[in-house]
């Protein structure tokens, strides 16, 4: 299994939301394929880690460490991103990287900012909200672990945990609980995907937390949304 580099080859992809994206960062230089795909990862992932690898005239075999997009997001798409990492990486006896997809965002809204700290929030359905709070330095710490809330309390939290920014489409999607002026910035449009992934992953590789494949694990949050069969079996009452 490969160990601890400077500079690491990376190959980023995310496939937790509608959008399938891929990247490779070879030194400065990153290359980067992002399609809106629906639901439809699983037919379009290879091909765009293919494409991305040509286009930066790499092989799969140049790659130093594999990352995902592990999360929160869609179960399927965080399966469909940890799997071809795992996959890959077993191949080529190479490590992975799960980076959180609220830290990604974190990181691309912070980029060029002064803000000490940001809350990051974005729409879970079920009138929820995935949020975390991460510090601005150059690992983008999580200051608060990713966690599911109720949109009426991210302004209490904002303030509590004193951000100078918050960024995620929560800010679109629950606008009515957010108030007309705010001490601080807002970005409600800013969206990560696998550039942000792979410059996170390349940090963390440097720190030596890439990890062999079998233990990269999706960040999933919200642990149970569907019954299995025999759970529904068991909370039908009898008659």
């Amino acid at each position: 299994m490969i160990t601890r580099m400077s500079d690491p080859t990376v190959l980023a992809i995310d496939t937790a939301t509608e959008i399938c994206s891929v990247a490779v960062l070879a030194g400065e230089r990153l290359v980067e394929h992002l399609e809106v795909v629906g639901q439809k990862h699983s037919e379009r992932v290879l091909p765009m880690v293919n494409a991305v690898l040509t286009e930066a005239g790499l092989e799969l075999s140049d790659i130093y460490v594999l990352a995902f997009g592990a999360g929160p997001g869609s179960f399927t798409g965080l399966r469909i991103a940890c799997g071809i990492a795992q996959g890959l990486a077993y191949g080529m006896d190479k490590s992975v990287v799960a980076v959180g997809n609220l830290r990604a965002l974190a990181a691309r809204a912070l980029a060029g900012s002064s803000a000490e700290r940001v809350l990051v929030a974005i729409d879970a359905r079920m009138h929820e909200v995935y949020c975390a709070v991460y510090a601005n330095d150059p690992r983008v710490t999580e200051l608060r672990a990713p966690a599911l809330e109720r949109p009426d309390s991210l302004a209490r939290l904002a303030r509590s945990e004193q951000v100078g920014l918050v960024a995620g489409n929560a800010l679109i999607e629950f606008a009515s609980d957010w108030p007309e002026s705010a001490p601080w910035q807002s970005l409600p449009s800013v969206r990560a995907s696998a550039t942000d992934v792979a410059r996170l992953a390349r940090v963390d590789a440097e720190h030596g937390l890439a990890v062999p494949p079998a233990q990269a694990m999706p960040v999933y949050v919200r642990d149970h949304v569907a019954l299995t069969i025999e759970e529904r079996r068991q909370r039908t009452p009898v008659t």
